[in-house]
């Protein structure tokens, strides 16, 4: 019996050493070229990429098509209070001016008075 639990044990270290890696790799593929966007909101970007990839893909943010500030205000903050979400009061500050951003460039796209440089 004891062999059996040392294997098994063993048995999840090794899954557990390989499911990590995989569960941090790929979100940022669905993200967006920070160098298309616009000079002040990279950096922000930048923070929202790093902090909301490490519990889902950028594309479930970024495609979640909202475009009303205290919504997101509201979604920045339960993702905050995720335990090892990672997210302090300066990164969800930095996380909204970028998704504010975002908001309203969907709200142009969805208007139709996207200026003609195609701003993302």
């Amino acid at each position: 019996m004891i062999a059996g639990s040392r294997a098994a044990r063993s048995l999840m270290v090794t899954l557990a050493l390989f499911a990590a890696p995989a569960a941090c790799t790929g979100a940022r593929a669905e993200g967006l070229d920070a160098s298309k966007l616009p000079e002040p909101v990279r950096a922000d970007y930048e923070v929202f990429a790093r902090k909301c990839s490490k519990c889902h893909s950028l594309a479930r943010p970024l495609g979640a098509g909202i475009t009303d500030d205290e919504q997101w205000a509201m979604y920045v903050a339960r993702m905050r209070r995720q335990p090892g979400s990672g997210i302090f009061a300066d990164d969800e500050v930095a996380i909204l001016r970028f998704l504010r951003f975002h908001a309203a460039e969907l709200r142009k796209k969805k208007s139709g008075t996207q200026d003609a440089g195609g701003s993302p």
